[in-house]
């Protein structure tokens, strides 16, 4: 059995929040760079450049960022995509995994220096993936931070079924509608202004959405 730990220690427990500025900020709060977040939404509407900026952006924080691109790979779409947010000004600080699955993910993370931070493009193709998968995962490697992308179903959660329990349990929740970031994170912070505010992916996109839905 696990010890308890007293009131005291609870309240007097030190942590290492990212610092987090800017915009990211303001939609995520300051964060600690472990367990997991997601991000959702219909296709078309941002995700993947948003899931980009935000490596790259987390590369001010950690040695290595990941992107484990299950749905396009290495192909001429990602980098169009890859080269539209500047990630080459942030050199070996990220890499991109062409479609690997959890098993070789396990092996690369069990390594040393290997990726502080995973983002997986996206649930739905991992198939099968497992609660009990999902659970170990993120268990077995508890000072890594993993960012999944899942789609969107007809109801407004994310998509699969599976999607949905991470959901859940991650700290950070990023709903992408229109090139806009609708947030819920566990490091809201109202008063500090830090975390709940919508980030905007692309101007230009964000303002087309809404006038055509108008």
């Amino acid at each position: 059995m696990a010890k308890a730990i007293s009131n005291k220690n609870v309240a007097d427990a030190k942590f290492n929040p990212a610092p987090f500025e800017g915009a990211f900020k303001a939609a995520l709060g300051r964060p600690e760079l472990k367990g997991s977040w997601l991000i959702f939404g219909n296709s078309g509407v941002g995700k993947t450049t948003f899931a980009l900026q935000l490596a790259k952006y987390l590369t001010n924080f950690v040695d290595k960022v990941a992107f484990d691109s299950l749905e396009q790979g290495l192909s001429l779409s990602l980098q169009k995509a890859w080269n539209r947010v500047g990630m080459e000004a942030v050199g070996a600080k990220v890499i991109l995994l062409d479609k690997e699955g959890i098993p070789e993910l396990r092996a690369r993370l069990a390594k040393r220096k290997s990726p502080n931070v995973v983002i997986i493009d996206s649930v739905m193709c991992l198939i099968g993936l497992r609660m009990s998968d999902y659970q170990k995962l993120v268990n077995d490697f508890p000072n890594k931070l993993f960012v999944f992308l899942a789609h969107e179903d007809d109801k407004g959660k994310p998509s699969p079924a599976i999607a949905e329990k991470i959901r859940k349990l991650s700290d950070i929740k990023m709903h992408v509608e229109g090139y806009k970031v609708f947030t819920t994170t566990r490091f809201e912070d109202r008063e500090k202004g830090e975390g709940g505010e919508d980030f905007v992916i692309w101007e230009e996109g964000a303002a087309e959405y809404l006038a055509n839905i108008e």
